[in-house]
């Protein structure tokens, strides 16, 4: 098998306490559970200028105080919910990013009651190419730009590109047919 390039995630992952086994069981595989696209949803735009090591340290304690990213319990946050996660070092503080998350869990709810699930709402609109994909999530969602859109849709199965072709996991996911070989 060829050797995967440096550059490459695949690469970086190799070894590391974090990468490596959110890279060999997570990244890339297709998902259809609708509270694990939400978590991947809130961990992308928590990462947002951050590295991605931050989030991965953090995702237990995003994990505790998102309710096991519950859409319905997260949808339902109030005032006193927003304080409680802005007082919590185990997550990201910021006030834009925690807003975000409680708006696309009810925008979500929406979506889930309009077309039986996220993932069916993701499916119905697949495939596009990224750029159509980060205008549908601009005007779907908030704080959701290219960066974050195409990792969240890369995580998810939905674009390609997750994986170097030499890796091994790429193999694996391959025989999964995310939705990007679908296309």
């Amino acid at each position: 098998m060829n050797e995967i390039p440096e550059h490459t995630y695949c690469h970086a992952a190799q070894g590391h306490e974090f990468h490596q086994s959110y890279h060999d069981r997570e990244y890339g595989f297709p998902v259809g559970n609708d509270d694990l696209l939400f978590e991947r949803l809130v961990l992308e735009i928590n990462q947002a200028g951050l590295s991605w090591l931050t989030i991965l340290k953090k995702r237990d304690g995003f994990r505790d105080v998102y309710d096991g990213f519950s859409i319905d319990r997260v949808a339902s946050y109030r005032e006193k919910d927003r304080a409680r996660l802005l007082g919590d070092a185990r997550i990201i503080r910021n006030r834009l990013k925690i807003d975000a998350a409680i708006h696309n869990a009810q925008v979500i709810l929406r979506l889930q009651a309009q077309h039986g699930s996220f993932a069916a709402w993701l499916d119905m609109h697949h495939p596009l190419d990224k750029s159509d994909w980060v205008k549908l999530f601009k005007n779907t969602f908030r704080f959701t730009g290219g960066e974050i859109t195409g990792e969240f849709l890369m995580s998810t199965g939905y674009l390609a590109g997750a994986h170097h072709p030499a890796c091994p996991v790429y193999t694996h996911i391959t025989a999964l047919t995310p939705r990007w070989m679908k296309g």
